[in-house]
């Protein structure tokens, strides 16, 4: 059960830390001047959490599928992709 429980704490977490780094991207554009020094570089913390939120997401997904397989989720057939031919 306790696999189950942390399963579903991923998948939260992991949509979650997508979520936070299209905020940030939208920050961003909104604000391009307080993420940039004189030179027009990016400050280390921008960059930062940048790059650190996608990566902790990948990593979530990744133990995401793990924790799928510990728990025993298992997919059914008929959830099939695309349109029917």
């Amino acid at each position: 059960m306790w696999a189950k429980r942390f399963w579903l704490f991923l998948r939260y977490t992991r949509w979650l830390l997508w979520l936070a780094f299209l905020g940030y991207c939208l920050e961003f554009v909104i604000h391009r001047e307080q993420h940039l020094n004189s030179f027009g570089q990016l400050l280390l913390t921008s960059e930062f959490w940048m790059f650190s939120l996608p990566l902790a997401a990948v990593f979530a997904g990744c133990l995401e599928l793990m924790m799928r397989e510990k728990a025993g989720i298992t997919r059914s057939s008929d959830q099939k992709i695309g349109l029917s031919r």
